[in-house]
């Protein structure tokens, strides 16, 4: 009994897998994502990437065909037929006049031709999985900054949404000012008006917000997240302590396109080096087993071309060349990261500089001037049009930091991206 009853637990165990496994792709979608799981998703599902992975399987595959062997060569003859004596055709005429032979060759690669081809297949898969790498580094940032595009509505959204819901209840109270006969109705009037902008501010910021979470959703791929997804996290600072000379020799370590042209210099320098061995001559020997005149024997053969007018010296001219093109593009890949690095970090300083500066104090002050304005508007002490410019101007500094922060996060992805890791300092 106790036996059934562990056979059956079993196979419910096997079924229930079965059926997780067996349901439909978007029941395993998350509903909500972070940064890291966003870049992670877009780099496993992107067709383009996926397409260009296949480069690298493509230069796998060459390295086999680099290594293969020559094939030996069977050749074999008849000779001595007499075909136009049918008389003649006889035991003793196969036996004494015809001749026989059947042979096997096989060329000889001389100059270490299979292992240069197969050393300049190796480099070039390098060479290929260094660009596959850039490429995921380009859509890493490009993940990036539209996710940050999104906490930016996202945080618009919620600060206008409770800004509204505060001035409404102004309005409100300004209303009951108003039948009370202590408001003027020209005041309530453009207190009113002004209610219009904070709607406004909130049907742009929703609309933003649909239109970056959508364009997220495309740059990760329809099929992985469903439509209403939203994302897990928020506007911050996040200081870097790193200095430039850091960041620049980090840029050299990691970024995957200066480390493609350093690969591409010994990619040339294996081509040159198959160039040099295509010019040694190969050597072809056979060995043929014949019979004629009632006797049979055996005989090599040998084949070799003299290097009298080709000795691919043309091709070892182009690779020499090649090799030279590859070091100066080198020297412009690192140029080019230097640059990246410097103006990376010069923009991540300029944002962080803003955001600082609203830190410091600017948030602070808005605020308080606009509850000042707004508590003396109230006892009569200030005009209607103070309170209001002190509220606009409230509400345009919060946005302003906003975008402040989200600038300075693009910015701190951006000197991710220039450096070519993800794990600052």
């Amino acid at each position: 009994m106790a036996e059934r009853i562990m056979r059956f637990a079993l196979v419910s165990l096997i079924a229930s897998a079965i059926g997780i496994a067996s349901l439909p792709a978007f029941a395993q979608q998350p509903s909500k994502i972070t940064l890291e799981d966003a870049i992670k998703l877009a780099l496993d599902n992107s067709p383009t990437i996926r397409a260009q992975r296949t480069n690298i399987d493509q230069s796998k595959a060459q390295e086999i065909t680099a290594n293969l062997r020559p094939n030996p060569v069977l050749g074999w003859d008849t000779q001595f037929i007499p075909l136009f004596s049918p008389n003649l055709f006889s035991t003793d005429t196969l036996n004494n006049l015809q001749q026989f032979d059947i042979g096997v060759g096989y060329l000889f690669e001389r100059g270490k031709k299979r292992q240069r081809r197969l050393e300049a297949a190796k480099d070039q898969t390098a060479v290929t999985d260094a660009q596959v790498h850039d490429a995921e580094r380009a859509l890493s940032f490009n993940v990036a900054q539209q996710f940050v595009n999104v906490l930016l509505a996202e945080s618009n959204l919620q600060f206008t949404a409770t800004d509204l819901d505060s001035y409404v209840r102004t309005v409100q109270i300004n209303e009951d000012r108003y039948k009370a006969g202590d408001l003027s109705k020209v005041d309530f009037l453009k207190i009113k008006v002004q209610l219009l902008q904070f709607q406004t501010d909130v049907n742009v910021a929703r609309l933003q917000r649909v239109q970056a979470l959508t364009t997220l959703r495309q740059l990760i791929g329809y099929d992985q997240l469903p439509k209403d997804y939203d994302v897990i996290g928020e506007l911050e600072y996040k200081p870097v302590h790193a200095g430039l000379d850091d960041l620049e020799a980090l840029a050299l370590r990691e970024r995957p396109d200066y480390r493609a042209t350093q690969l591409g210099i010994n990619s040339a320098q294996s081509q040159l080096n198959l160039a040099k061995a295509n010019g040694k001559q190969d050597l072809d020997v056979t060995f043929d087993f014949s019979h004629v005149s009632a006797a049979s024997s055996g005989s090599f053969f040998f084949n070799i071309p003299l290097p009298v007018f080709n000795r691919n010296q043309g091709e070892i001219a182009r690779t020499r060349f090649a090799l030279t093109q590859s070091q100066f593009t080198s020297t412009a890949a690192r140029d080019t990261v230097f640059t990246d690095v410097r103006n990376a970090f010069e923009d991540l300083n300029s944002n962080q500089e803003i955001v600082t500066l609203y830190q410091s104090g600017y948030l602070q002050q808005a605020q308080e001037s606009r509850d000042i304005s707004e508590f003396a508007y109230k006892q009569g002490a200030a005009a209607l049009l103070d309170y209001l410019d002190a509220e606009r101007s409230y509400r345009a500094t919060q946005l302003v930091y906003r975008q402040a922060l989200a600038a300075y996060m693009v910015s701190l992805e951006q000197l991710k991206q220039a450096t070519g890791t993800r794990n600052l300092p």
